[in-house]
């Protein structure tokens, strides 16, 4: 829109910025990278630990039993009262117990048979009755005599804290550099796509754009703004070609118009005719012909100018709205039509007075063209701008909605006037080099033209 400023780009939002979200992919990998390995850090540390466990208490229990095989039941109890006080080179202490058949303790320092089968000869990590988590592994040495090995693994717990914080602290800052590294890069690349937006974004706006400069001895977006400098310069080559050969073309076809008019002209002076003779009509011809190289060449040169700011100033809307419709007042009276107008005063916006002033002539135009005597035409500004022209007169056909506001299509309504179709497209070429919209509104009768801010 152009309402009240220049149609600059919204800065870019960070969060739909395809920087910020490499940015935000990286450090979520990063993350789950030392997740991972943490994870499995921890499993194989464990994995560890339990077998270090197992096979500790499995060689001691076996040597129990071996002692249990060759010295009897005395020898047993003896060597396990020995062992209590014994701790291994992994400090890890040693924990016995020697029961009957029911479970009731004979030797050793466990108060209580833990949950573990010793028929079945079960191991694991336990939880005595003092609390003190243990490994243990049972076995059954006769109907009436039981054994319990344990070890004690609170030192492979503290090892595994400690691994653990050293892990997570390095892996803090892996994360950390990973994060910094990639909030820099991407910073400094969206700078410089900041700076080919904003050069695109100017030569969009009709304003002097410059790409910038290499500044890695030219990468992918360097490439790229390269290229759009190249493109922006052959598209101002083309459009002023353009420019030139159309109005080139147009001069050497109304001169030679306008000449082939005065002679006409003269020779009706020499040779009076009536009204609608053949030469009169000629001469109308041709004035049809020159006003529809007018048209076209006006509706080029707001197509090529869309969205350019050059030749547009602050112009009070109000006041031309109110000017046309006191102009148009006396047309409607002579067309026994009713102009009713609601005009909010004060409405301004950045645009050319000549062809906003031109845009609502011709939709004014068609609304006196089209609607039958006694009929009427409403005219409102509201802030915006919002402009409405709406009529009861027979409308446009569902058919023609989509086809209205192309070049040379014209309606197909009862009693319509000749013209060359290019009105509405015009109307809508101006709309659009000066930021809005021409579109129909729905309405039960009649037509309702609605101008309006583009979206």
């Amino acid at each position: 829109m152009m309402a009240r400023s220049s149609r600059r780009s919204p800065p870019r939002s960070r969060s739909r910025s395809i920087f910020g979200q490499l940015t935000a992919a990286s450090i979520v990998i990063a993350i789950i990278a030392v997740a991972v390995l943490f994870a499995v850090t921890t499993i194989t540390i464990q994995r560890q630990t339990r077998a270090s466990l197992s096979a500790t208490v499995a060689t001691d229990l076996a040597g129990l039993i071996d002692i249990y095989a060759t010295a009897g039941r005395a020898e047993l109890l003896r060597r396990v009262n020995d062992r209590q006080e014994v701790v291994s080179l992994e400090g890890r202490r040693s924990r016995y117990l020697i029961a009957d058949g029911s479970g009731r303790p004979l030797s050793g320092d466990i108060r209580r048979w833990p949950p573990l089968n010793a028929a079945l000869s079960e191991e694991g990590f336990v939880t005595l009755a003092d609390g003190t988590d243990v490994y243990a592994q049972s076995a059954k040495l006769a109907p009436d005599l039981q054994l319990l090995v344990a070890r004690q693994y609170d030192r492979d717990q503290a090892s595994l804290l400690v691994i653990s914080a050293v892990f997570l602290g390095v892996g803090a800052a892996i994360v950390g550099a990973v994060a910094l590294v990639a909030l820099i890069t991407s910073r400094h690349l969206a700078r410089r796509m900041d700076a080919v937006n904003v050069a695109l974004g100017a030569a969009a706006d009709g304003r002097a754009s410059s790409f910038p400069a290499r500044l890695r001895g030219g990468d992918e977006i360097d490439e790229m703004a390269g290229h759009g400098a190249r493109l922006l310069a052959r598209q101002a080559q083309l459009v002023k070609a353009y420019k030139q050969v159309s109005e080139h073309v147009a001069h050497e076809i109304r001169t030679p118009l306008m000449h082939l008019d005065n002679r006409l002209g003269a020779a009706m002076q020499g040779r009076p005719e009536p009204p609608g003779g053949p030469i009169g009509q000629s001469r109308e011809d041709i004035r049809g012909i020159t006003t529809l190289l007018d048209s076209l060449l006006d509706i080029a040169s707001a197509e090529s100018r869309r969205g350019e700011l050059a030749g547009l100033a602050e112009i009070d809307l109000s006041g031309i709205v109110a000017s046309l419709a006191d102009l148009y007042e006396d047309s409607a009276e002579d067309a026994d039509l009713l102009l009713e107008t609601n005009i909010t005063p004060g409405v301004t916006m950045l645009g050319e007075r000549m062809q906003i002033t031109r845009l609502l002539s011709n939709l004014l135009d068609n609304a006196i063209k089209y609607v039958p005597e006694g009929g009427h035409i409403g005219l409102t500004l509201e802030p915006g701008p919002r402009i409405v022209i709406e009529d009861n007169g027979p409308g446009i056909a569902q058919d023609q909605r989509e086809r209205i506001f192309e070049r040379f299509a014209r309606a197909t309504a009862p009693g319509e006037k000749h013209g060359h179709g290019l009105g509405l497209a015009l109307s809508r070429a101006i709309a659009e080099r000066h930021g809005l919209i021409l579109r129909l509104g729905d309405v039960p009768r009649g037509a309702q033209f609605i101008l309006e801010p583009a979206p």
